[in-house]
C-alpha cells in the first residue's frame, strides 16, 4: 500500500495527497505533518519507512469538504486519490492485492466546484497571465459557472485588472516572475500565484487547445484574438483539464473584452473606497453590502461584477438605467418579479456540477424549479410591467413601453417546457443529494423500475409473513427476523430458546451465538433475501441509468440553460437596484460622453445607510461641480467636518452611475470617467519595508503618471506624512500638475491653507471649505461644503473631543498662540522650544514636576532670548463643577433629581 502511495505522490509532488482508505482520506509523511498543523487534528504514526515511523493523519470522507476549505484557504492544492474498485475485486487477485487507486481530480483555489467551498454570493475566478510577441494578456474563467473571458493588458495596468477580478488563483509562466516591471504586481498577489513552466504558455498550443475544447476548426466566430490572448486562454483550458483529470467542465466560448470597456480602478482605490470589502476585509460595511438587494446567489454575483467593472459606454449604461427606471416606475410588477425570483435556485452552479459529473438528483431538481419560473417571469414583464408603464401590447409583439434590456432578458429566459415537463415527471419533489442513495425517480415514470420496486416491497412483506409463520411453528414469541450489513437477514431468538433450533432436523442453520441471543437462517429466508437484494440492486441500477439519461439531456441543452441563468441573474440585479432606488430615494443620473461632473445634493451611500440604521439623523447632502471651469476643487476645513466623506461620496456616485445604478443625490450629470483614482487614508506596508509616507507617495505617483483628462482623482491630505515644509511643497507641486498636466477632474482635500493662494494663478482651481460653527468654546460640524477657505484647522478642538487630558490641551493652546503670533520680534519655533517647558502639568503625588528644557548655551548679548511664557497650574474646580462631578444620574429618583437641579442652579447663581 505504501508503495502505491509513494507512486501516486511522486506524480503530484506539489499537492497534499488525500489517499482514500475505506471511510477516510489518509495523509502520510510531510503531507500529514502539514495538514495536521493546518487542520488542528491529531498526528499519529503507522508502520515504518526506511526505518523511520511514518507520520499519518486522516479526515472522514463524509465531512472532508470542511477540511478542504481550510487547506484551500491556506493556499494548498489537494489531489483526491480514490479507490477505483471494490475491495472484494482486489481480493480475487490474491490475499495481498492492493485496491486500485488513482487521482480523480486536483482541488486548487481557482478550481473549486463544491457548494460547501464556494461563497454562493461571490465569484471564484481562475486567472492566467501570458506573454507573446512582447504583449501581455489576462484570461479568466469561473469554473462553477462557465464564464470565460480574455483581454489585452499592459504591465502598468495589470494590477488594476487583477484587482477588478480578485482571482482565487493566478497562473503565470515562471519567466514572467523575473520581469522587473511586474515585481510590484506579483508582490500584491503573491499568495494567489501558481507558477508553471513557460512551455505551457505558447500561442500555437493555446489555439490548438481552444479549438479542441470547443470542437471547432477556427476561432473566428468567437472574436479576433492576439497571440498573447491565445496563450493565456489556452493555458487556462489546459490547467482546468489537468486538474479535472481530463473532464473539462462546460465553458462558454471566450469573450474578448475591448480596451477601455470598463472604468479602470486600481487596487489602492478599490481598497480606499471599500467597494466590495471594508479595510478590515469584511463585506459588511462596504458599498456592495448596501447595494445588494438581490434574492438569488447568481444575482448577487452579477451585481458584484457590475460594481467591480463599471461601464464606459454611455449607450450600455443608459440601457441599464432604463431597465432600473422601469422597475422603479412599476413597483407592483417589480415586487411580483422579486417574489418569483426568490424561488429560483442557482442554475449556473448546478449546471456546472452536472457537466463535471459531480452533480446529483438535487441539481436536476434545481434546474427543474428554476426553469419552471420562466413563463411566469416573462408574463410579468410583458403584461404587468407594460400596464404599469402605460404601454400597449399587440398580439405576438413585445410591449414598446418595456425597455429594450428587459425585453432582451425576457426573451433570453427561453422556452424549456419540454425539459421541465420531463424533469417534473421523472423526479421526486425533494430528491436526495446523491444519486447513489436512490429513491429519487418518481413512481409511474419508468415501468421497469416500478416493477422492481414492487418486487422489493413484496419481498419485505413476505419476510414479515415468514416471521409470523415461524413464530407460530416454533411457539417462540420472541423470534425476530432482522438484518445487518455483515450477515444480511437472519432469525434471532433469545439464548434460552437456542437449543430448540439447534436440532439437526429443525430446518434452521446456525450463524452466530452471542451472550443473550443466537442467530440462524433458513433456506426459505435465504431465497427471499436474494430476491430482495437483487430487486434493490437492480432498482438502483435502473435509477442510475435514468439519472445519466436526464443529465445527458440537460448537458445537451447546456447553452440554452446557461442563457436562461444569465437572464435570471440580470433580472435579479435590476430589480434589486430598483428596490434600492425607491427605498433610499436614489435618482437616475445622466451619463454621457462629456467631461461634466455636476452633482446636486450628493450623499455617501454607506454612511447614509449607517445613519438610517442607527436612527442617528439625516445625511447632509452636498453639491459638487467639476465642470471645465472648476474641474479642480481644493477643499479645506477641520478634521471630523466631513472632507473625506465628501471626497469618497463623489467617487462612489460616479461608480454607481457607470455601473447602471441610480445614485444618492437630488440630480447627477456624469461625463464618462475612464479611470478612477483615490488617495485617501493612511497605512504602512511593513512587509515591503514601506512607511506610511512611502505608501502615500507610491500611490500619488501612480495617479500623476496615469491620470488622463477623462479621469476622476480624489486626494486627501497629500504630504502629511513628512516635515511640514516638505509636505507643503509636495502638495503644491501635485496640485499644479493635476491642473496643468493631467487636466482631470479632481477633489483635493488639505490642511495646508497656504495652497489656497494658488487660486490666483490656477484659473480652474476652486476653493471650498467645510462649514463649522463655534459654540460655547467648542465647535459644531455642519457637514456642509461651501465656497471659500477655512481660516482655522480646529485641531485642538478635535483633540478635546478625542479625550486628551485637560493640561495637555491647555498647554497646546498656549503653544499654538505663540506659534501663530505674527508680530515682529515673535520667537521662532526653535526659540519657543528653548523658552517653554515641555510639561506644565501638576505632577502626580510623590513625584516632582518634570521639565524637559534642554541645557543650551546662553544667547549672545545682541539677541537676548524672549521672556519665557508664564506657566501656571490648572485652576481648581469650582463648587458647581465639583457638584456636577459627584452626581450619579442613574442612581437618582425623580425627586432627588429635582432637588439636585435646584442645588446646581443655586451654585451657578453664586458663580
Amino acid at each position: 500500500m505504501m508503495a502505491q502511495f509513494l507512486e501516486v505522490k511522486a506524480a503530484h509532488p506539489d499537492c497534499l495527497l488525500f489517499y482514500r482508505m475505506g471511510d477516510f482520506y489518509e495523509l502520510f509523511f510531510d503531507d500529514a505533518v502539514d495538514a495536521a498543523e493546518i487542520l488542528n487534528i491529531a498526528l499519529t504514526k503507522r508502520g515504518k519507512h526506511l526505518g523511520e515511523d511514518i507520520p499519518m493523519c486522516g479526515v472522514p470522507v463524509h465531512s472532508h469538504e470542511s477540511y478542504l476549505a481550510k487547506l484551500i484557504r491556506s493556499g494548498r492544492k489537494i489531489a483526491i486519490c480514490e479507490q477505483m474498485e471494490d475491495p472484494a475485486e482486489a481480493k480475487k487477485r490474491g490475499g495481498k492485492s492492493v485496491v486500485k487507486r488513482d487521482v480523480i481530480r486536483i482541488v486548487t483555489p481557482g478550481t473549486i466546484t463544491e457548494d460547501g467551498l464556494l461563497d454562493p454570493r461571490g465569484h471564484n475566478y481562475l486567472a492566467c497571465v501570458a506573454e507573446a510577441g512582447g504583449a501581455l494578456a489576462l484570461a479568466w474563467v469561473e469554473i462553477s459557472t462557465g464564464a470565460f473571458a480574455v483581454r489585452a493588458v499592459d504591465a502598468g495596468r495589470l494590477g488594476a485588472a487583477l484587482a477588478e477580478l480578485v482571482p482565487g488563483e493566478i497562473l503565470v509562466p515562471d519567466r514572467l516572475l523575473e520581469r522587473s516591471d511586474l515585481y510590484e504586481t506579483w508582490g500584491e498577489w503573491k499568495g494567489a500565484l501558481s507558477p508553471l513552466p513557460s512551455a505551457r504558455f505558447t500561442s500555437q498550443g493555446g489555439e490548438t487547445r481552444l479549438k479542441a475544447a470547443f470542437a471547432v476548426e477556427a476561432l473566428d466566430a468567437f472574436g479576433s484574438f492576439s497571440r498573447a490572448d491565445l496563450a493565456a486562454a489556452g493555458a487556462l483550458v489546459d490547467y482546468v483539464e489537468a486538474t479535472q483529470k481530463g473532464r473539462l467542465p462546460r465553458l462558454e466560448p471566450p469573450r474578448r473584452l475591448g480596451e477601455g470597456a470598463h472604468m479602470e480602478i486600481d487596487a489602492a482605490t478599490r481598497r480606499n473606497l471599500e467597494l466590495t470589502r471594508t479595510l478590515s476585509g469584511e463585506r459588511r460595511g462596504s458599498l456592495l453590502a448596501v447595494l445588494d438587494r438581490t434574492v438569488t446567489g447568481a444575482g448577487a454575483r452579477q451585481l458584484e461584477r457590475w460594481l467591480a467593472a463599471p461601464l464606459t459606454d454611455p449607450a450600455a449604461i443608459t440601457a441599464r438605467l432604463e431597465a432600473v427606471g422601469a422597475l422603479v416606475a412599476g413597483p407592483a410588477a417589480r415586487d411580483a418579479l422579486r417574489d418569483r425570483l426568490r424561488r429560483v435556485p442557482d442554475v449556473e452552479r448546478a449546471l456546472s456540477r452536472l457537466a463535471l459529473g459531480r452533480g446529483g438528483p438535487r441539481d436536476l431538481a434545481m434546474l427543474r424549479d428554476a426553469l419552471a419560473e420562466g413563463p411566469g417571469l416573462r408574463a410579468g414583464l410583458d403584461e404587468d410591467l407594460s400596464r404599469a408603464l402605460g404601454g400597449e401590447r399587440l398580439e405576438g409583439e413585445a410591449p414598446d413601453a418595456v425597455p429594450a434590456m428587459l425585453r432582451d432578458l425576457a426573451r433570453d429566459l427561453g422556452d424549456h417546457h419540454t425539459l421541465v415537463d420531463r424533469l417534473t415527471r421523472a423526479l421526486e419533489a425533494e430528491p436526495p443529494l446523491l444519486a447513489r442513495d436512490g429513491g429519487f425517480i418518481r413512481s409511474g415514470y419508468h415501468a421497469g423500475l416500478d416493477e422492481l420496486r414492487t418486487l422489493h416491497d413484496e419481498s419485505r412483506r413476505l419476510i414479515a409473513v415468514l416471521q409470523a409463520r415461524l413464530v407460530s411453528e416454533t411457539g417462540i414469541n420472541a423470534l425476530k427476523i432482522k438484518h445487518n450489513n455483515v450477515i444480511g437477514y437472519f432469525v434471532e431468538v433469545p439464548s434460552r430458546h437456542a437449543d430448540r433450533l439447534m436440532a439437526p432436523d429443525s430446518g434452521y442453520i446456525h450463524r452466530q451465538t452471542m451472550a443473550n441471543a443466537a442467530r440462524f437462517t433458513t433456506v426459505e429466508l435465504s431465497d427471499l433475501e436474494n430476491k430482495l437484494r437483487g430487486a434493490g440492486d437492480k432498482a438502483l441500477a435502473v435509477e442510475q441509468e435514468l439519472f445519466a439519461d436526464l443529465v445527458a439531456e440537460v448537458t445537451a441543452r447546456a447553452d440554452a440553460i446557461a442563457t436562461t441563468a444569465r437572464a435570471l441573474a440580470g433580472l435579479d440585479v435590476v430589480a434589486g437596484l430598483a428596490d434600492l432606488a425607491e427605498a433610499r430615494r436614489y435618482v437616475r443620473p445622466q451619463v454621457d460622453d462629456s467631461t461634466a461632473f455636476a452633482i446636486v445634493g450628493g450623499r455617501h451611500p454607506v454612511v447614509e445607510a449607517a445613519l438610517e440604521a442607527e436612527q442617528a439623523g439625516a445625511f447632509v447632502g452636498n453639491a459638487c461641480d467639476l465642470g471645465d471651469a472648476t474641474r479642480l476643487w481644493l477643499v479645506t476645513g477641520p478634521n471630523m467636518a466631513g472632507k473625506s466623506t465628501f471626497l469618497r461620496q463623489n467617487a462612489l456616485i460616479a461608480v454607481l452611475a457607470q455601473m447602471g445604478s441610480f445614485v444618492p443625490a437630488e440630480s447627477a450629470h456624469i461625463g464618462i470617467v475612464d479611470r478612477l483614482f483615490s488617495r485617501v487614508g493612511a497605512a504602512d506596508d511593513l512587509a515591503r519595508g514601506r512607511s506610511t509616507f512611502m505608501v502615500e507617495m507610491v500611490e500619488t505617483a501612480a495617479i500623476l503618471n496615469q491620470a488622463s483628462d477623462r479621469s476622476l482623482v480624489i486626494l486627501d491630505e497629500i504630504g502629511r506624512g513628512t516635515a511640514t515644509y516638505d509636505g507643503l511643497a509636495i502638495a503644491w507641486a501635485t496640485l499644479e500638475h493635476l491642473h496643468e498636466v493631467s487636466r482631470c477632474r479632481s477633489l483635493f482635500a488639505t490642511h495646508y491653507h497656504e495652497l489656497t493662494a494658488l487660486s490666483g494663478t490656477l484659473d480652474r482651481l476652486s476653493c471650498h471649505t467645510m462649514r463649522v460653527r463655534e459654540w460655547n468654546d467648542g465647535i459644531v460640524f455642519l457637514h456642509e461644503v461651501t465656497p471659500g477657505v477655512a481660516d482655522r484647522s480646529y485641531g485642538i478642538h478635535v483633540a478635546r473631543l478625542a479625550g486628551l487630558p485637560g493640561p495637555v490641551l491647555a498647554r497646546a493652546e498656549t503653544v499654538l498662540q505663540r506659534l501663530e503670533q505674527g508680530a515682529e520680534g515673535a520667537p521662532s519655533p526653535a526659540q519657543l522650544v528653548e523658552d517653554l517647558p515641555l510639561f506644565a502639568a501638576v505632577a502626580p503625588k510623590g513625584r516632582p514636576a518634570a521639565r524637559a528644557k534642554r541645557a543650551a548655551p546662553p544667547p549672545p548679548p545682541a539677541a537676548p532670548a524672549s521672556p519665557p511664557l508664564a506657566t501656571t497650574a490648572p485652576p481648581a474646580p469650582s463648587p458647581l463643577e465639583v457638584a456636577l462631578a459627584d452626581l450619579q444620574p442613574d442612581d437618582l429618583t425623580p425627586r432627588a433629581a429635582l432637588e439636585a437641579l435646584y442645588r446646581l442652579k443655586t451654585l451657578a447663581g453664586k458663580g
